[in-house]
């Protein structure tokens, strides 16, 4: 049954080709681009995805401009090609071109605009197309977009990825922080500038263990931004230990005041928790600080607050005294001067490439350009002298920086990539042409260089650029006005200057964040029931470790302290290796076994026709040979490391191989003595002795089995665990960790009772036909052969159970049961097929064809020969000594011996 994600990722990837199917029937013939975007020429084109405009309302795409986030983002990346066409050093005899679009801030309509990267690798068909002259068209062939600069929000560069892997175009984004594009099974071809939101959470997790505080409250705007945030910090902290969340609270969508009323009042239930992470956006944060005064709680709570709080002043606005000690997070990015003189001088003369400046140009100086102009706000028009900057308001927004990384880094990987394609050839060489997506991602993961604002720009194995982060606290200063103060930073691990800090009510120390006072040094915490981070101290013992100066911790379910209990470390996990005596005796019977059983199934294939196979009932010793292979393979899954498929054969096939041999042996040992307990008074042949029906009766009989495994594997679905019980002793030194399937003692058993409840019915039939002449077919070995198997189960019952508390119970445990059923299948195998293969392969004079004879000749003989006292050398194999008067003529043997025998090689018993 395929699972969901497989049918949604399916779909998903039809519809991306049925829309493309549609670019390239539409498109192919028409001007390759759309009008509204970007293109310049180049040898190498670059493609670029940013929010030019917001998301449209009442089913629009496109609404308003946005300034900042679309169109600065848009010239950051104009203005970096123009500065590495520039360069010499970098891409030389190279230029690269751009082919910038929209995504209007819209996920589905970012996918549609990108399906335009992906048209110079789509081909298509023309032969069959010509102009009305008769002439083949001219079709302009589509640049190739070697890789994808965006997007900006993190839903888009989701659903973009999502095709541009398809095509293998490599995409470098300047603003996604979303945690789930680091997955790079999902998202191999996507990379980024900025660290994911995960690093965040990871800073806010090390500012709270630098702090020394244990017990904080969450605060989330609800929507990705603020629930993966805080449910990142949540997961890290329980990685870190140490850190335990009192409360979480959810702000909803669209707010009232008595939201974030309760808010306060639910943090107050836990008055020592005054630690507070805040993943929210402005607005929320203002309502938290707001209800915070009206709840007359000015410096109880220490807020630690993510990027969207920052060092902004809005979201404090007439709240500075609530702000008062705030600790926040900001990436860390620099403003590009030369970019600021770029932009600043950009008119509508010098920037005609850009086909949204002009919008940009009226939005900014609030003017109109033409009587067309959609702008029906202002009467004003535009002079075309007016100077951004001068004329109108201008801050370079935060993510221009990443912008201009983010296509410098697809530069110097094309750079890197034509140094090692092309060593002699200047420029764009053919084998650099031809290479594969693949490629230049591989150089982009390795590409390591000193980016716009001095830091270097490095990208991990998925893709993320490292995180970096300015850590601030709003602080009082020497005027008495409050404002942002780095206090450190957070780089892979945390500065963080805590001399520096200061508090509300003018605390000098770091205020305390924790249920319960520390423990002294060598003490345990001994938690508090329903309050996990408040404890009674208590010295360390057993299984505990000394976690720092402020705690002693239980080591985890799998690991144990070290020799000096300063921290914990993984028990030791123990199988039973190949290598191991325990193993090697029984895998080498069992390979003998297997050996056997195949030379013995062979025979039995080869002289499939000859008197002794079909005497022998070929149809059930083909299933006994089967169950009696099982039996040795079983072997090798008891032995295997496991696995989920591994303990799932090992449900399957440890009771079947018994089942099998045990049921058909039993069909055997029945149908003798049917017959030869109705042939005692009737002559007339007992009902359901035929081969078909033979294997019916033994197929239902393993039905049962499998019908049983069933029921288990429904019940309780296989699974391995790693038992840390079994060997977990006092010392925590001598502990170890078992890995082994989740099935007890008791269910192996239960598994192989039907098998020993066949046996044991098996063996009292064995028992019943113990009279009937040796000649017979195979009741007397069969017999012997489950004699053999009862001494042989009998011993294994006491061994297996006696050493379920010993130390060495899982090698004892499996070697006994391996060879247990090594032997059970061998004594099969060895008392009644080893003759027939000796007489097969050695004598075959003995293995001939005799006259068939009718049931009642064979029972009647069988009775006779059963009172006769011949000795068993004199008959020859498969037949039955008697008195009977046949034709001399009809044996040669007959006239030497002057006895007649009566062959029941046709009639199998």
């Amino acid at each position: 049954m395929a699972r969901p994600g497989v049918c949604v990722k399916l779909s998903f990837i039809w519809r991306v080709f049925w829309l493309m199917r549609t670019v390239v029937d539409f498109a192919l013939p028409q001007e390759t681009y759309a009008p509204h975007s970007i293109r310049t020429e180049g040898h190498l084109t670059l493609g670029g995805l940013f929010p030019v405009h917001a998301r449209g309302a009442d089913g629009t795409p496109c609404g308003d401009l946005k300034k900042e986030n679309g169109i600065q983002r848009l010239e950051a990346m104009m203005y970096a090609l123009d500065q590495i066409n520039q360069d010499e050093q970098l891409l030389p005899n190279i230029t690269l071109g751009a082919r910038v679009l929209d995504t209007c801030s819209r996920d589905t309509y970012a996918l549609e605009q990108s399906l335009t990267f992906v048209q110079a690798l789509i081909t298509k068909d023309t032969s069959d197309v010509r102009c009305t002259n008769g002439e083949p068209p001219v079709f302009v062939k589509p640049e190739k977009v070697v890789g994808v600069i965006g997007a900006s929000a993190s839903s888009v560069s989701i659903m973009v990825a999502n095709i541009l892997r398809l095509f293998q175009i490599p995409q470098i984004s300047y603003a996604s922080t979303a945690p789930e594009l680091s997955d790079d099974r999902r998202y191999d071809f996507f990379s980024r500038v900025v660290p994911p939101d995960s690093f965040q959470a990871q800073a806010m997790v090390d500012i709270i263990r630098a702090m020394g505080w244990s017990y904080v409250s969450t605060i989330a705007s609800e929507g990705s931004y603020g629930e993966k945030g805080v449910e990142a910090f949540t997961q890290l902290s329980k990685e870190a230990g140490g850190i335990c969340v009192a409360q979480s609270w959810k702000i909803p969508h669209n707010p009232k005041l008595e939201d974030y009323d309760k808010a306060i009042q639910q943090l107050l239930e836990t008055q020592h928790s005054r630690a507070v992470i805040i993943f929210a956006s402005e607005e929320d944060i203002r309502g938290v600080l707001n209800a915070t005064k009206r709840a007359n709680q000015v410096g109880h709570f220490l807020w630690i607050g993510s990027d969207s709080w920052g060092a902004k002043s809005s979201p404090i606005h007439q709240l500075e005294d609530v702000a008062v000690g705030a600790v926040t997070i900001l990436p860390k990015r620099s403003s590009i001067k030369g970019f600021d003189e770029y932009f600043t001088t950009l008119t509508l003369e010098n920037n005609r490439r850009n086909v949204w400046f002009a919008e940009f140009w009226e939005e900014n100086f609030d003017c109109r350009l033409l009587s067309a102009s959609k702008r029906e706000d202002t009467s004003r028009k535009c002079t075309g002298q007016e100077r951004i900057g001068i004329d109108s308001k201008y801050e370079q927004e935060g993510k221009v920086q990443f912008v201009i990384d983010a296509v410098y880094a697809m530069a110097h990987a094309l750079h890197n990539m034509q140094r090692d394609l092309c060593p002699d050839h200047p420029g764009v060489c053919p084998q650099m042409e031809s290479a594969e997506g693949k490629t230049l991602l591989k150089y982009i993961r390795n590409t390591s260089f000193n980016g716009s604002a001095g830091t270097s720009v490095v990208f991990n194995k998925n893709g993320d650029a490292p995180g970096r982060y300015d850590l601030f606290q709003f602080q009082m200063t020497n005027s008495s006005t409050p404002e942002y103060k780095v206090v450190g930073q957070w780089v892979e691990t945390l500065q963080l200057r805590l001399e520096e800090l200061q508090w509300p009510d003018g605390e000098q120390e770091v205020p305390i964040s924790v249920c319960s006072l520390p423990c002294k040094t060598g003490e345990r915490k001994k938690r508090v029931k329903g309050m996990p981070c408040c404890w009674h101290c208590e010295l360390c013992d057993g299984y505990q470790y000394q976690y720092d100066e402020t705690s002693c911790r239980l080591c985890a379910y799998n690991m144990r302290p070290n020799p000096n209990r300063t921290a914990c470390q993984p028990i030791p996990i123990v199988k039973l290796e190949w290598h191991s005596p325990w193993a090697i005796i029984p895998v080498f019977l069992a390979m003998l076994g297997i050996i056997a059983t195949i030379f013995v199934m062979a025979t039995f294939v080869r002289y499939n026709d000859t008197p002794i196979v079909r005497a022998s009932g070929r149809e059930l010793s083909y299933v006994l040979l089967t169950g009696i292979f099982l039996c040795y393979i079983i072997t090798f899954l008891m032995i295997a490391k496991p696995d989920v498929a591994v303990c799932a054969f090992r449900r399957i096939f440890l009771g079947l191989g018994m089942c099998i041999s045990y049921a058909a042996l039993l069909t055997k040992t029945n149908r003798i003595y049917r017959i030869f307990e109705q042939g005692k008074q009737t002559v007339t042949a007992p009902r359901f002795i035929s081969p078909t029906s033979q294997i019916a009766i033994t197929s239902s009989l393993i039905c049962v089995q499998l019908l049983g495994v069933l029921v288990w594997f429904t019940v309780d679905p296989p699974n391995t665990i790693i038992d840390y019980d079994e060997q977990k002793t006092i010392n925590p030194m001598l502990a170890r960790g078992v890995l082994k399937c989740d099935i007890t003692d008791l269910q192996i058993i239960c598994s192989l009772g039907y098998s020993i409840l066949l046996m044991v019915t098996c063996t009292i039939y064995a028992i019943k036909t113990r009279d009937v002449p040796e000649d017979f077919n195979e009741a007397k070995p069969i017999g012997f052969t489950m004699y053999t198997t009862c001494i042989v189960w009998l011993a294994f019952i006491p061994i297996f159970f006696g050493t379920a508390q010993s130390a060495e119970k899982l090698y004892i445990q499996t070697t006994t049961l391996t060879i247990s059923m090594n032997l059970s299948a061998s004594v099969a195998l060895g008392m009644l097929y080893m003759p027939k293969v000796y007489i097969i392969i050695f004598h075959p004079e003995m293995n001939v064809q005799k006259r068939k004879r009718s049931f009642k000749a064979v029972v009647t003989a069988a009775t006779m020969s059963s009172r006769l006292s011949q000795k068993p050398n004199e008959r020859p194999n498969g037949e039955a000594k008697t008195e009977l008067c046949e034709n001399p003529a009809a044996d040669p043997m007959s006239q030497a011996t002057k006895k007649t025998y009566v062959s029941y090689n046709n009639l199998r018993i």
